[in-house]
Order: C-alpha cells, then structure tokens, then sequence
C-alpha cells in the first residue's frame, strides 16, 4: 500500500503537491519571494521617507531641521500630513528676512558710530572684496587757500 496511490486519488497530480515526508518547493519559494519583497518594500518606503529631507539638503540649517523633523514624526506617527508638510516645505525657499535687517542695523550702527565694523567680522556675500591688500597712496591734500586758488585758477597771481 505505501506503493500504490489511493484509488479515489486523481492519477495525475500536479507538480507542486509533495509527496508525504519531502519538502515543499513551492512553499520555499514563495517564502523567499515574500521575505525579498518585504525587504524591498521596506527599503522603498523608507527612502521615500527620506525625499523631503534629501531636497531640503541645500537648504539653510533652519529649514532643513524643520523638514527633518517633520519627515521624523510622518515616519512614526505614520501621518501623512507631516510628510506632505515636509515636502512642500522642502520644495518651497523660504526668503532670508534676517540678513537686510541685520546690514540695515550694522549701517546705521556705523552711522551713528555706535557700531564699527571690526576686523573680525566677514564681509556679506553680495558686497565685492578687494583685489589687492595694497593700501592706497596718499593723495596730496590742499590747504584751504590753495584749493580756493585751483578751483578760480588764480595760481599763478599767487606765484607772483
């Protein structure tokens, strides 16, 4: 009887049922195919976690902390919301409304001579640096009269 198959068996059976006491092929591989797939899965929704944060990569420190933290709690909270925030957040540049504020205070702290600039501080980005370290000859400067005589032309009565 462990020969024969059991008369009210089909005859032709197919080729993924195992016969008593053999491993199952096909439960292997659907196993492995499963394991894979939630790997990759994995993988991909956790890379695509992380896109708001990649785009905000060039951005200001702020903004790219803000992004972060938005994508970090979208992660766990799995609210969707957060996410989507991030990313807008991430696409959009927000304008630097601190930098003219800071040059508008440090001219008129010049101005009024309460606040000179002092070596140390940089220069801002948009002002152009000087070519050469040279300083500048003195020019010659005119007293009182002799300006009064070059801007009449009365230099050579002068000379007289």
């Amino acid at each position: 009887m462990a020969d024969g198959i059991h008369s009210m068996a089909p005859h032709h059976l197919p080729v993924f049922i195992a016969s008593p006491g053999e491993a199952d092929g096909l439960f292997t591989v659907v196993a492995v195919i499963v394991v894979i797939s939630i790997l990759l899965l994995g993988s991909f929704y956790l890379w695509l976690h992380s896109l708001p944060e990649r785009l905000a990569h060039g951005a200001r420190r702020t903004q790219f902390e803000i992004v972060a933290v938005l994508a970090l709690i979208a992660l766990f909270t799995h609210n969707n919301l957060f996410w989507v925030a991030a990313l807008l957040l991430a696409l959009v540049q927000i304008p630097d409304f601190g930098a003219p504020l800071r040059s508008m205070a440090a001219s008129l702290g010049r101005l009024a001579g309460n606040n000179p600039p002092s070596p140390d501080t940089p220069t801002p980005p948009d002002t152009p640096t000087p070519l050469t370290e040279e300083p500048m000859p003195p020019q010659e400067t005119l007293s009182p009269e002799s300006a009064e005589d070059a801007s009449t032309g009365n230099e050579d009565k002068r000379d007289a």
